[in-house]
This record gives C-alpha cells, structure tokens and sequence, in this order.
C-alpha cells in the first residue's frame, strides 16, 4: 500500500529501510523521503515505522534466546 503519494514511497519500502537499520522515523525520513513533502503522510508513516522496529527488536530478542 502506498503511504506517501507526493514521493511514491510504500509501506513495504518503510519496512525494508527499518530491516536495513533504521531505527527511527527521522532515519526512515531520510532513507526513503517519506513524509518530506505534504506530510499528509507522516502519522501513518511513523505508526508503520515503530510496527516495523519492533518486530525487527522482537526478531533480534528471539535469535538471541537460542544462539549458544
């Protein structure tokens, strides 16, 4: 789905940026222009940036409980 329609910028690309390590929104901002031109965009770009961190965080938690 597209987020940002002023920079063609989709709600899969906010993910990969955040798999590639963005950690915040302003990094994710920078990556992608997300939110840089209207900013109609940005409430939903930030809500997918911090769904995207934490499951990369959570993802991160669970390959540690097992690596030994």
């Amino acid at each position: 789905m597209y987020v940002c329609l002023c920079k063609g910028v989709s709600d899969k690309a906010i993910r990969r940026s955040v798999q590639e390590g963005a950690r915040s929104w302003r990094e994710v901002q920078r990556e992608t222009g997300c939110g840089t031109q209207c900013g109609k965009c940005a409430c939903m770009g930030k809500g997918i940036t911090r769904e995207a961190i934490q499951e990369e965080l959570s993802m991160a938690q669970q390959g540690l409980a097992y690596a030994v």
